[in-house]
């Protein structure tokens, strides 16, 4: 049920009565093949729980399409697709983070993804330098990374404390790809992967995509579950851990190396420059599969990520990318070394944005949300909010019809839990994180009240 609820995304974020806006969304997923026929849907008030609504809103849904022949409803067998539709090969992502990306614009406030809002003007700058350069470029391909970035990032990391050569430097298309290619790589369906619980949810789609089986422990505590485990990949978000912002200190992050041998351990580094603290970053352990990328610090659509890890590695995931796009965009590479020839100004800005966001979101969950429980970041992008006795992925919809899109914990989560859990992140300007929790104000209010209306029910002619 959790996984349909993610897919159907901002589903009442539109005009009209919820239960069309409800029909015409499980339309749209039946018709091009995501809900495939023979998908048993869940019953009447489980999803009416799961959405927030009352159970004649999906009764009055799940009728409209039974009328259309696009369900199939039965007492006592439940309701389901019937074949004969478009099919879908394969499970495709309910992760609520990424569906929200994928939808259409609309004007529904964006707090379920974070990330910079804007491009820096030290962005457009780089661009213009790096254009510049492009006469002197050859044919273009480099999988393994453009050989000026390569360099750039090498010294980049040599001088935050982690000493790097070239080889040791494959560049990828954000993060994202680089967690991708290493899972690629080093999982085989069936193979078990080690995460924090909860963890990065992309993280999570790109181990569920390879038919991993996921074990987790909680957050600090890898160490001691791997003594237990025998799994094919360990991967630890060790910097302010997303999504609860706590951070390894050096002798625990030395612990987790040592005590995964030759298990490959993969930090994902990528909130590891925003310290709110002053203090420098922590350096890669060398025995590790380090994973970063500017989208954090300079914007996300500038899609440019890294791995270091050992010569060996570099070179077998070289050859995983270049089957897959032959190397990623000179000019955007180009941009990059721009923007390393002078970086920390960017990331000091980026920072000081991040700490103000920070201490105005809670402060004003302090003043209009006093019940919800968190406790302040040392550095990141992100709140982890409790919400005491409350189903946060409820809530969400709630919180979705008041125009407020949230990621629940529950997305997050391996285990299960983090049930009474959002992510908050407070990346964007006062004013839109103002409007934010006032939104999110409300719907707490509305929530917390009698539940919604029954609609009327739809009389169609048949």
């Amino acid at each position: 049920m959790d996984e349909l609820v993610g897919t159907l995304g901002r589903w009442s974020a539109g005009r009209g009565s919820l239960y069309l806006l409800l029909a015409s969304r499980l339309r749209e997923l039946i018709d091009d093949g995501r809900l495939p026929g023979g998908t048993l849907l869940p019953p009447d008030r489980v999803l009416a729980a799961g959405l927030a609504v009352g159970r004649t809103t999906v009764v009055a849904a799940y009728d409209l399409l039974r009328q259309e022949g696009r369900l199939t409803r039965r007492r006592g067998s439940g309701t389901w697709v019937p074949h004969g539709g478009p099919s879908s090969a394969r499970t495709e992502t309910a992760n609520p983070m990424l569906v929200n990306l994928m939808e259409p614009p609309d004007d529904v406030l964006q707090f379920a993804c974070a990330g910079p809002m804007r491009p820096p003007a030290a962005l457009v700058e780089a661009h213009h330098r790096a254009l510049s350069r492009l006469p002197e470029e050859d044919l273009g391909y480099h999988p393994l990374g453009h050989p000026a970035l390569r360099s750039s990032l090498a010294t980049h990391l040599t001088l935050a404390g982690t000493p790097t050569a070239p080889a040791e430097v494959l560049v990828t298309n954000g993060a994202q790809q680089a967690l991708a290619l290493i899972t690629r790589a080093l999982v085989a369906p069936g193979d078990e992967v080690l995460v924090e619980a909860p963890t990065y949810p992309g993280a999570l789609d790109v181990f569920r995509e390879a038919a991993a089986v996921i074990t987790h422990a909680p957050p600090g505590g890898l160490a001691d579950a791997l003594p237990h485990r025998r799994p094919a990949l360990v991967y630890a978000v060790p910097s302010f851990h997303n999504p609860t912002g706590v951070s390894l200190s050096p002798l625990e992050r030395r612990r987790l190396a040592r005590v995964a041998g030759d298990v490959p351990l993969v930090f994902d580094d990528v909130l590891a420059d925003l310290d709110f603290t002053g203090a420098p970053a922590q350096p890669a352990q060398p025995s590790t599969i380090a994973i970063g990328s500017l989208s954090k610090i300079v914007w996300g659509g500038l899609r440019v990520g890294w791995i270091r890890a050992k010569p060996t590695v570099i070179a077998r995931l070289g050859r995983f990318k270049a089957v897959h796009d032959l190397g990623s965009a000179v000019v955007e590479q180009l941009v990059a070394v721009e923007l390393l020839r002078d970086f920390e100004p960017v990331r000091l800005a980026r920072v000081a944005h991040l700490r103000a966001g920070h201490d105005h979101l809670c402060a004003l969950l302090r003043e209009q949300l006093p019940e919800w429980e968190f406790e302040p970041a040392a550095g990141g992008q992100t709140l982890w909010v409790r919400l005491p006795g409350t189903n946060a992925a409820a809530f969400a919809q709630v919180a979705l019809r008041q125009g407020v899109a949230v990621l629940p914990g529950a997305s997050l989560d391996a285990s299960g839990g983090s049930t009474d859990r959002l992510r908050l992140p407070f990346v964007a300007d006062r004013d839109v994180i103002s409007r934010a929790v006032a939104g999110l104000a409300e719907a707490w209010r509305r929530f917390a009240a009698e539940p919604p209306a029954a609609p009327v029910l739809p009389t169609i002619a048949v």
